[in-house]
Protein backbone atom coordinates (compact mmCIF):
# COMPACT_ATOMS: atom_id res chain seq x y z
CA UNK A 1 0.00 0.00 0.00
CA UNK A 2 1.48 3.34 -1.04
CA UNK A 3 1.10 6.56 0.91
CA UNK A 4 0.00 9.67 -0.90
CA UNK A 5 0.67 13.35 -0.44
CA UNK A 6 -1.71 16.05 -1.63
CA UNK A 7 -0.58 19.13 -3.47
CA UNK A 8 -2.54 21.96 -5.03
CA UNK A 9 -1.96 22.69 -8.68
CA UNK A 10 -3.92 25.51 -10.35
CA UNK A 11 -6.76 25.28 -7.86
CA UNK A 12 -7.09 21.50 -8.17
CA UNK A 13 -5.82 18.76 -5.97
CA UNK A 14 -3.56 16.00 -7.26
CA UNK A 15 -2.32 12.92 -5.48
CA UNK A 16 1.37 12.05 -5.71
CA UNK A 17 2.34 8.52 -4.77
CA UNK A 18 5.26 8.18 -2.39
CA UNK A 19 7.71 5.42 -3.20
CA UNK A 20 6.80 2.00 -1.83
CA UNK A 21 8.93 -0.35 0.19
CA UNK A 22 11.86 -2.13 -1.42
CA UNK A 23 13.54 -5.38 -0.43
CA UNK A 24 17.03 -5.06 1.04
CA UNK A 25 19.11 -8.22 1.31
CA UNK A 26 21.81 -8.11 3.97
CA UNK A 27 24.00 -10.49 5.88
CA UNK A 28 23.71 -9.34 9.47
CA UNK A 29 25.98 -10.91 12.05
CA UNK A 30 26.51 -13.88 9.74
CA UNK A 31 22.85 -14.50 8.93
CA UNK A 32 21.30 -13.65 5.58
CA UNK A 33 18.05 -11.71 5.74
CA UNK A 34 15.78 -9.71 3.44
CA UNK A 35 13.78 -6.81 4.83
CA UNK A 36 11.18 -4.63 3.07
CA UNK A 37 11.92 -0.99 3.92
CA UNK A 38 10.91 2.46 2.76
CA UNK A 39 13.68 4.18 0.76
CA UNK A 40 14.30 6.70 3.55
CA UNK A 41 14.90 4.05 6.24
CA UNK A 42 18.36 4.33 7.76
CA UNK A 43 20.50 1.32 8.47
CA UNK A 44 20.23 2.23 12.17
CA UNK A 45 16.42 2.13 12.07
CA UNK A 46 16.46 -1.13 10.11
CA UNK A 47 18.65 -2.73 12.78
CA UNK A 48 16.75 -1.38 15.79
CA UNK A 49 13.14 -1.21 14.61
CA UNK A 50 12.86 -3.96 11.99
CA UNK A 51 15.30 -6.54 13.40
CA UNK A 52 15.24 -5.72 17.14
CA UNK A 53 19.04 -5.45 17.29
CA UNK A 54 19.06 -2.70 19.89
CA UNK A 55 22.75 -2.84 20.83
CA UNK A 56 23.48 -0.19 18.21
CA UNK A 57 22.43 3.11 19.77
CA UNK A 58 20.74 6.19 18.37
CA UNK A 59 22.60 9.11 19.91
CA UNK A 60 22.62 12.35 17.99
CA UNK A 61 21.05 10.98 14.77
CA UNK A 62 23.36 13.38 12.87
CA UNK A 63 26.59 11.33 12.58
CA UNK A 64 28.41 13.38 15.18
CA UNK A 65 28.63 11.06 18.21
CA UNK A 66 29.50 7.60 16.83
CA UNK A 67 27.15 5.65 19.11
CA UNK A 68 25.52 4.14 16.00
CA UNK A 69 28.80 2.81 14.55
CA UNK A 70 28.58 -0.64 12.95
CA UNK A 71 30.87 -2.50 10.57
CA UNK A 72 29.74 -2.65 6.93
CA UNK A 73 31.89 -5.04 4.92
CA UNK A 74 34.47 -4.66 7.69
CA UNK A 75 34.56 -0.84 7.60
CA UNK A 76 33.28 1.57 10.24
CA UNK A 77 30.04 3.31 9.29
CA UNK A 78 27.70 5.70 11.10
CA UNK A 79 24.47 3.77 10.59
CA UNK A 80 22.31 6.84 11.31
CA UNK A 81 23.64 8.50 8.13
CA UNK A 82 23.40 5.44 5.90
CA UNK A 83 20.27 4.54 4.00
CA UNK A 84 19.55 0.83 4.31
CA UNK A 85 18.90 0.44 0.57
CA UNK A 86 22.43 1.72 -0.15
CA UNK A 87 23.86 -1.34 1.63
CA UNK A 88 21.86 -3.98 -0.26
CA UNK A 89 24.08 -7.07 -0.50
CA UNK A 90 26.45 -5.91 2.26
CA UNK A 91 27.70 -7.72 5.34
CA UNK A 92 26.80 -5.88 8.54
CA UNK A 93 28.36 -6.59 11.93
CA UNK A 94 26.78 -5.08 15.03
CA UNK A 95 27.89 -5.30 18.65
CA UNK A 96 25.70 -8.41 18.97
CA UNK A 97 27.61 -10.06 16.12
CA UNK A 98 31.03 -9.63 17.70
CA UNK A 99 30.26 -12.15 20.43
CA UNK A 100 31.18 -15.72 19.45
CA UNK A 101 28.52 -18.34 18.80
CA UNK A 102 29.63 -20.00 22.04
CA UNK A 103 28.96 -16.76 23.94
CA UNK A 104 32.65 -15.87 24.28
CA UNK A 105 33.32 -12.16 24.16
CA UNK A 106 35.28 -10.68 21.26
CA UNK A 107 38.79 -9.65 22.45
CA UNK A 108 37.74 -5.98 22.21
CA UNK A 109 34.63 -6.58 24.30
CA UNK A 110 36.74 -8.43 26.88
CA UNK A 111 39.31 -5.63 26.92
CA UNK A 112 36.56 -3.07 27.61
CA UNK A 113 35.47 -5.17 30.59
CA UNK A 114 39.04 -5.72 31.81
CA UNK A 115 39.94 -2.03 31.54
CA UNK A 116 36.65 -0.66 32.88
CA UNK A 117 36.29 1.24 29.62
CA UNK A 118 32.65 2.16 30.06
CA UNK A 119 30.60 3.99 32.63
CA UNK A 120 27.00 4.52 31.57
CA UNK A 121 27.59 2.18 28.62
CA UNK A 122 25.53 4.08 26.05
CA UNK A 123 28.45 4.78 23.70
CA UNK A 124 30.14 1.41 24.33
CA UNK A 125 28.71 -0.57 21.36
CA UNK A 126 29.78 2.16 18.92
CA UNK A 127 33.17 2.54 20.63
CA UNK A 128 33.80 -1.22 20.40
CA UNK A 129 32.68 -1.55 16.76
CA UNK A 130 34.77 1.48 15.82
CA UNK A 131 37.83 0.12 17.65
CA UNK A 132 37.50 -3.27 15.92
CA UNK A 133 37.27 -1.52 12.54
CA UNK A 134 40.20 0.77 13.35
CA UNK A 135 42.45 -2.19 14.18
CA UNK A 136 41.42 -3.90 10.92
CA UNK A 137 42.33 -0.68 9.11
CA UNK A 138 45.79 -0.82 10.70
CA UNK A 139 45.47 2.43 12.66
CA UNK A 140 46.26 1.41 16.24
CA UNK A 141 50.05 1.61 16.42
CA UNK A 142 50.32 4.49 18.90
CA UNK A 143 48.27 6.36 21.47
CA UNK A 144 48.00 9.36 19.15
CA UNK A 145 46.90 7.19 16.23
CA UNK A 146 44.23 5.52 18.39
CA UNK A 147 42.98 8.87 19.69
CA UNK A 148 42.74 10.23 16.15
CA UNK A 149 41.07 7.06 14.85
CA UNK A 150 38.49 7.11 17.62
CA UNK A 151 37.84 10.88 17.48
CA UNK A 152 34.43 10.31 15.86
CA UNK A 153 33.19 8.39 18.90
CA UNK A 154 32.19 10.54 21.86
CA UNK A 155 31.90 9.47 25.49
CA UNK A 156 29.98 11.92 27.67
CA UNK A 157 31.22 10.14 30.81
CA UNK A 158 34.88 10.78 29.94
CA UNK A 159 36.12 7.19 29.97
CA UNK A 160 38.69 8.00 27.27
CA UNK A 161 41.83 6.85 29.17
CA UNK A 162 40.18 3.49 29.87
CA UNK A 163 38.97 3.19 26.27
CA UNK A 164 42.52 3.86 25.06
CA UNK A 165 43.88 1.16 27.40
CA UNK A 166 41.24 -1.33 26.25
CA UNK A 167 42.08 -0.76 22.59
CA UNK A 168 45.78 -1.17 23.30
CA UNK A 169 45.10 -4.43 25.18
CA UNK A 170 42.91 -5.83 22.38
CA UNK A 171 45.42 -4.72 19.75
CA UNK A 172 48.25 -6.47 21.61
CA UNK A 173 46.15 -9.65 21.87
CA UNK A 174 45.38 -9.45 18.14
CA UNK A 175 49.07 -9.02 17.33
CA UNK A 176 49.96 -12.05 19.46
CA UNK A 177 47.32 -14.21 17.71
CA UNK A 178 48.49 -13.20 14.23
CA UNK A 179 52.16 -13.76 15.14
CA UNK A 180 51.47 -17.28 16.42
Amino acid sequence: MNAFSESDTAGGSTMTALPGKSPVKLTINGESTTVEVAPWTTLLDLLREYLDLTGTKKGCDHGQCGSCTVLVDGKRVNSCLTLAIMKDGSEITTIEGLTGKDGALHPMQQAFVDCDAFQCGYCTPGQICSAVGMIKEGHAHSDDEIREGMSGNLCRCGAYPHILNAIKQAYAATEKRTAA
